[in-house]
């Protein structure tokens, strides 16, 4: 005969059976008596039961991998076991009744009503930038189409007819046409000025009610840094608003909300997505900055798919990681170049001798993956050393896997006058090389053997 399982005909030490006890054993009742303070006292002491734990703030990398997803809920709200959000591909989503739809109208209930406003995934994907940013709240992030797109919304929604707009030279070249050539049309004032003249700053502002200032830290492709704090003192002093394009430093190296910002813009296909295959833009903010803008985006209808939300939230899962293999190479070639005799000049904000390394020392915690340097050659010769290389694409954008390299005046700047291209500091022997994780040393050998083409 088999056994018997009875308690009572097996032999267990006494702790085992008092634990196998029914829940509603007295002597289950005995165990769970002991006061939780009690017990930490016993175990540790007066001065840690009397002290509640420190809550501490998540980090970069914890955020970017848990901070949105639905813990134990699908991105629609239904129950699911599975750990990758889901992508809700419906375009419209229905409500159980009037009444759930009045409770949702009224912002009683949180729920979503047609694609084009929202939906489950990219809300995932927006609470998790917000996170990173370290936004005032949940709602302070607006996914876009592109960058470009979450640039123009933010600048049509923020800054309206009669408003004036002062930006750097230095900007991104479509976001300053647009200024330039597109709003002027609306009846919105411009003035550019150069991105290292706070006086001028100061004089535009005591001189004309200035609505925003929109400036790019680091630009490109010369990776120069405004003083987001200072910046945004002259400016709230004067009741503007501060809108940083923070594209070439990504969310882990800065985060200029905590400078003093209002609005920060991401093309997020750059280091966010960080794999070259999906186009995006983000802007965070305010609630009521963001709310504002999100207005205008309806309307524009630059609407980001669920599935490209998908690939960025999986992209975001490995940014700080990613970042810092990027921050790491960039360093070290920067430094590797700045002393070969090849090399004029290079442009990376890292290095102690860089114009900008106290600026951006003092509101970054990393320098990012691209490195600007201008070859001791002409026009021709740094075509000869580009061609050279043997890992890096020709290739424009940033902030992916793979190493890409592009000479800005035969890429970005092409056709452009020689004027326009001076004004904006751009050699015919200046490269713009973005670093990949690709393993250092390989990318040290590759660079090393391509100047000796020259």
């Amino acid at each position: 005969m088999a056994p018997s399982t009875s308690l009572g005909k097996i032999s267990l030490p006494r702790q085992q059976r008092r634990l196998l006890q029914p829940l509603s054993s007295p002597k289950h009742k005995r165990v769970a008596a002991t006061p939780p303070a009690v017990l930490l006292q016993e175990l540790f002491g007066d001065a840690q039961a009397a002290q509640p734990p420190k809550t501490r703030r998540a980090s970069d990398e914890t955020l970017a991998v848990h901070a949105g997803e639905k813990l134990g809920r699908g991105a629609d709200g239904a129950t699911t076991d599975s750990i990758a959000t889901p992508i809700v591909s419906g375009t419209t989503h229905w409500f159980k009744s009037s009444e759930d739809l009045i409770a949702f109208k009224e912002g009683r209930r949180h729920s979503h009503e047609y694609g084009r406003y929202s939906n489950p995934t990219v809300k995932v994907l927006e609470d998790k930038i917000s996170a990173l940013e370290r936004a005032e709240a949940v709602e302070a992030t607006l996914v876009t189409s592109s960058g470009m797109n979450a640039i123009v919304a933010t600048l049509l929604a923020l800054v309206p007819p009669g408003g004036h707009i002062v930006t750097t030279t230095d900007c991104y070249s479509e976001a300053r046409a647009f200024i330039g050539d597109r709003l002027s049309k609306m009846g919105i004032r411009s003035t550019f000025i150069d991105l290292d003249d706070m006086e001028s700053l100061q004089a535009v502002l005591d001189q004309n009610d200035v609505t925003l200032v929109y400036a790019d830290s680091p630009t490109n492709p010369l990776l120069k840094c405004v003083d987001i704090r200072l910046v945004a003192e002259l400016c709230h002093r004067k009741g503007a608003l501060v809108c940083i394009d923070s594209t070439l430093a990504s969310p882990i190296n800065q985060k200029p909300l905590t400078l003093g910002a209002d609005i920060v813009v991401h093309s997020a296909t750059k280091y966010m997505a960080g794999h070259h295959d999906v186009i995006a833009g983000c802007v965070s903010g305010s609630e009521a900055l963001i709310s504002k803008i999100r207005a205008w985006q309806h309307d524009l209808g630059g609407a980001i798919s669920p599935n490209a939300a998908y690939m960025i939230i999986r992209g975001l899962k490995t940014m700080a990681l990613r970042v810092e293999a990027h921050n790491l190479t960039a360093l070290q070639m920067a430094r590797l170049l700045e002393c070969h005799p090849k090399i004029e000049r290079v442009h990376y904000p890292g290095l102690e001798s860089n114009p900008w390394h106290q600026v951006a020392k003092s509101q970054m915690t990393g320098y990012g993956g691209v490195v600007s340097f201008e070859v001791k050659s002409d026009l021709c010769g740094t075509m000869r050393f580009v061609d050279a290389l043997e890992i890096p694409l020709i290739a424009t954008s940033l902030g992916g896997c793979e190493s890409l390299v592009q000479q800005p005046a035969v890429m970005s700047f092409w056709g452009k006058s020689d004027e326009e291209k001076a004004r904006n500091g751009i050699k015919d022997n200046l490269v713009r090389f973005s670093f990949g994780i690709e393993k250092f040393e390989d990318l040290r050998d590759d660079v090393l053997q391509a100047l000796e083409k020259i």
